[in-house]
C-alpha cells in the first residue's frame, strides 16, 4: 500500500521537475526487525525517489554496515542522509512526515539545486568557521512550525563543514525528548549545551552559533 496518495504524489512530481537541477542521494539506514518504523520510512523514501530521476536510495543495514553507520555518524535508526556533490552533515532521524514531509522536500530541493537563500553575511560566517557545531532539532509530526526550523538549521549545515543538522523525531525517540528535556517543540539543542525553542528567525541561529563556537 503506497504512503502517499495518488493526487499528492501527482503534484510532487510536477513540482520536482520543475525544482530539482543536479542530482540528490538520499543514503538510508535501517534494521527492520529491530526497528518499528524503518520499514515505514524506506517506503516513503522509495515512493519519493521514484518520483525524479534526479534522486537516487542507497540503503545500508545498520548492523551489517557498522562501518558506513560510524563513517557518517548514524547512531541510531531509522535515519538517512541527503547528500549532492558531497555529504553535507545533514540528517533525517525518524519519518519526515505530517508537517515535516515540507521540511523534507523543501531540504531536496535546495540540495539539488546547490545553493540556500541564506543571506550573504551569514554564509560567509558559516564558511570561517573553525570549531564544529552541531544542530539538532527536535520535531513532532503535527508540529507546523518544526519544518522551518528544520530546514534553516540544514541549511546552516549545507553552507558549512564545520556544522551538521539533524531533525529527530521525538515520538520515534521519546529518550532523547527525555533527555534534552524537549517539553515545546521545535526545540534546537547546539553542541549539547545551548537550547532554543520555538522557529528562531536566522540571524537568532547565528547568534546561538557564535555563542557555542567561541
Amino acid at each position: 500500500m503506497a504512503l502517499l496518495e495518488d493526487k499528492d504524489r501527482r503534484t510532487l512530481e510536477t513540482y520536482l521537475a520543475e525544482h530539482l537541477l543536479h542530482p540528490v542521494t538520499l543514503r538510508f539506514f535501517t534494521q527492520e526487525l529491530e526497528c518499528e518504523t524503518c520499514r515505514e520510512v524506506r517506503m516513503l523514501l522509495e515512493e519519493v525517489v521514484r518520483l525524479s530521476p534526479l534522486l537516487r536510495l542507497e540503503v545500508h543495514n545498520f548492523v551489517l554496515d557498522r562501518e558506513v553507520a560510524a563513517a557518517f555518524r548514524i547512531d541510531k535508526i531509522p535515519a538517512f542522509t541527503v547528500e549532492g556533490e558531497r555529504d553535507y552533515g545533514i540528517r533525517f532521524f525518524g519519518i519526515p512526515s505530517g508537517y515535516e514531509f515540507s521540511g523534507f522536500i523543501e531540504t531536496l530541493v535546495f540540495v539539488s539545486q546547490r545553493t540556500t537563500d541564506l543571506s550573504e553575511d551569514t554564509k560567509a560566517f558559516l564558511k570561517a568557521l573553525t570549531k564544529d557545531v552541531t544542530l539538532q532539532v527536535f520535531v513532532t509530526p503535527t508540529c507546523p512550525f518544526c519544518p522551518q526550523a528544520v530546514v534553516l538549521a540544514h541549511k546552516m549545515a549545507f553552507e558549512s563543514d564545520r556544522v551538521s543538522s539533524s531533525m529527530v523525531e521525538i515520538l520515534e525517540f521519546p529518550h532523547l525528548a527525555y533527555r534534552y528535556g524537549v517539553r515545546a517543540v521545535p526545540k534546537i539543542v547546539l553542541n549539547e549545551t545551548v537550547a532554543l525553542e520555538g522557529a528562531v528567525p536566522e540571524a537568532f541561529l547565528v547568534q546561538k552559533i557564535i555563542e557555542v563556537a567561541s
